[in-house]
């Protein structure tokens, strides 16, 4: 069955090329114009994919209300803002608020759907059937337990829900507990081609997660100038 995408855009030039890109991929693409009718449409029924923009119409700041709209209906649904503001101060508000990934539309239409496709490539281990449990791949370590196959995490045994691209760097990190990932190592792990800002503002919204079950949490360490650990 094909991926079922939303596109939150009101342009009606860029929203015609996004759509022919991504229907030529084989996606089936449902377009909305402004925050009101894609807000509707969600309460009906989520895509597999929302692609937002952050400027609607009047609404200057209507793609992030999409977006926290999105996440109060489902903290996993992947989200990425597809805009034309290219600052720093948006791209922090959008990863804080659960977006999986921030693109500007000065890249390749090739490079967003090269991104879509990763996206989507990272939420079919969530799909995959249940592995026995001889099979599963499980990470313990102390109040911490990850289990990559069904992509769940728990600590001090209460459930934390992570976006796809939180979940991949918190697994790439702990799989070394104690060694420093780099922000590279971890722009591999997530299928991400991102800035430092990106992946500090993704672990910052990890750690708050954390720290909302345990407000002594402090396992996740950043290593100044050089990346990010998980403490023994």
């Amino acid at each position: 069955m094909a991926k079922h995408i939303a596109l939150v855009e009101d342009d009606l030039a860029l929203r015609e090329n996004y759509i022919a890109a991504l229907t030529a991929q084989g996606y089936e693409v449902s377009t909305y114009v402004d925050r009101t009718s894609a807000q509707a449409a969600f309460t009906q029924s989520l895509p597999d994919l929302a692609i937002i923009d952050i400027g609607l119409g009047h609404e200057h700041d209507g793609g992030f209300a999409v977006c926290q709209f999105l996440r109060q209906q489902s903290a996993s649904l992947p989200i990425m803002f597809f805009t034309a503001r290219d600052n720093d101060i948006d791209t922090i508000s959008g990863l804080r608020m659960g977006a999986d990934d921030y693109l500007t539309k000065d890249i390749s239409l090739a490079h967003m759907l090269a991104r879509v496709a990763a996206l989507f490539r990272r939420t079919e281990l969530q799909q995959m059937p249940t592995p026995e449990a001889s099979e599963s791949e499980t990470i313990n370590i102390g109040d911490l337990v990850v289990d990559k196959h069904r992509m769940t995490v728990t600590w001090q045994e209460t459930s934390i829900v992570l976006t796809v691209t939180e979940f991949w760097i918190l697994f790439a990190i702990i799989e070394r507990p104690g060694h420093v990932k780099s922000r590279d190592q971890l722009m591999s792990a997530s299928k991400m081609v991102v800035d430092d800002t990106t992946i500090t503002s993704h672990i910052k919204r990890i750690r708050k997660k954390f720290v909302h079950i345990d407000t002594d949490f402090d396992a996740l360490e950043t290593v100044y100038g050089m990346g990010y650990r998980w403490r023994l």
